[in-house]
């Protein structure tokens, strides 16, 4: 018997390769080694219509493909990071309790360093051939790390602010005039507390208005010189500190926590990292109508968010199965409407068959979502060591 025939054969190891990676080039065959398989989906729980999306995809992979999806609810990337590490550790290298994780930026990079990931899969998926890869070089690029296949693009996200229109009727669009805006007003303005993800995009937003020279935010950073280089940064910050809500004193825990604060007229700005999310809150009642979204002068921080597989993942064809899905144009339409999530595609839409780009066309993307054109222009993350290096110093600093 050949090699690819015994494999095909033997339970367990359907469609595994000499190096573990799937002979994906045979999709149905893949689709059939998946049925009656459980994906343990890794993903952030902290948003009721993210976690009602991912049910929703669970009910159709179990209806079309006969594979369950059981959402693992985190509150942090790292929870999953931490158990493959200790599965790795303990001499595992199959049968792992991740089977897929919603992972990007030094996420990504401390799996793929520390050899976590399985792959390269993406590029096999039927339905990566309508990912945007020119238009969207992100969707191949994570915090200035090629993904190289290890990664499956789900979805784009860039940094905005939101405003209450029948209170502020101009925003501040440059750091100057947020400062300007937050001495002026005092306690109505502030933005989460670093570690958390929006805050940290923050906290990098300032440090790109700030640095010098933009070209050594792509490149490594040691502690020390960050403390150099972002310094004029956190100046800012400890400036605009004593004007900011309870003076800053304290800070919001999350973007959704800060959302509130809009919400109840406690503050009159609030931020994050998806475009559409305003009128996604619009449409739940969770935020006035009057609110509408901006960007900085200059732009913003934008970039694109992943799914992977870990390299002992127990149902690496599942997995592969509900990342092939949650990237088809019917799941990225689906996901993009503000009224389930408001995630922007990853997809090439002028350039899906026309069935499925007028999935896209008819969409209401809210009345506080700016269009492509105001998004305009985007700025790309750093490298994954300054978000280290904001999440180690900013509470030094700020967190007392």
């Amino acid at each position: 018997m050949r090699r690819r025939d015994l494999l095909l054969a033997a339970p367990g190891l359907a469609l595994l390769g000499p190096c573990g990676r799937l002979q994906a080039a045979d999709y149905a065959a893949a689709e059939k080694a998946a049925r009656g398989q459980t994906v343990y989906f890794n993903a952030w729980g902290g948003a009721q219509e993210i976690n009602d999306h991912i049910a929703w995809a669970g009910d159709e992979l179990g209806k079309r493909f006969g594979v369950g999806l059981v959402h693992v609810k985190l509150t942090d990337t790292s929870e999953a990071v931490a158990r493959v590490v200790a599965e790795k550790a303990a001499g595992r290298d199959s049968g792992g309790s991740v089977d897929l994780v919603w992972i990007n930026g030094e996420n990504f990079r401390a799996m793929r360093q520390q050899g976590l990931l399985y792959g390269p899969f993406a590029a096999d998926l039927p339905s990566f051939r309508y990912v945007d890869t020119k238009g969207k070089p992100t969707t191949l690029v994570d915090f200035t790390i090629s993904t190289e296949g290890y990664e499956s693009p789900w979805g784009m996200a860039q940094f905005v602010l939101f405003y209450d229109s029948a209170r502020v009727p101009e925003p501040p669009r440059t750091l100057d005039a947020i400062r300007a805006f937050a001495e002026a007003h005092p306690g109505r303005f502030t933005y989460p507390a670093p570690p958390n993800f929006t805050g940290a995009t923050f906290v990098k937003q300032v440090i790109y208005g700030m640095i010098q020279d933009r070209k050594r935010l792509e490149q490594p950073v040691d502690e020390a010189a960050f403390r150099e280089l972002a310094a004029p940064a956190f100046a800012w910050l400890e400036a605009i500190r004593p004007h900011l809500w309870r003076g800053g004193a304290t800070y919001p825990a999350t973007g959704p926590a800060q959302h509130q604060l809009l919400d109840d007229g406690e503050v009159d700005l609030s931020m994050a990292f998806n475009p559409s999310e305003a009128s996604t809150l619009i449409n739940q009642g969770r935020l006035p109508k009057t609110v509408r979204s901006f960007i900085l002068d200059g732009g913003t921080i934008a970039n694109s968010h992943f799914l992977a597989i870990p390299f002992d993942a127990a149902h690496k064809e599942g997995a592969m199965v509900a990342a092939n899905f949650l990237l088809s144009p019917e799941a990225q339409a689906r996901k993009q409407d503000p009224r389930v999530w408001g995630d922007p595609t990853v997809l090439d839409v002028a350039a899906l068959p026309p069935a499925d780009k007028a999935l896209f066309d008819r969409l209401d993307l809210g009345v506080a979502t700016l269009t492509p054109a105001q998004l305009k222009p985007q700025l790309p993350e750093p490298h994954p060591s300054w978000t280290d290096m904001v999440k180690k110093v900013w509470p030094e600093r700020f967190a007392r």
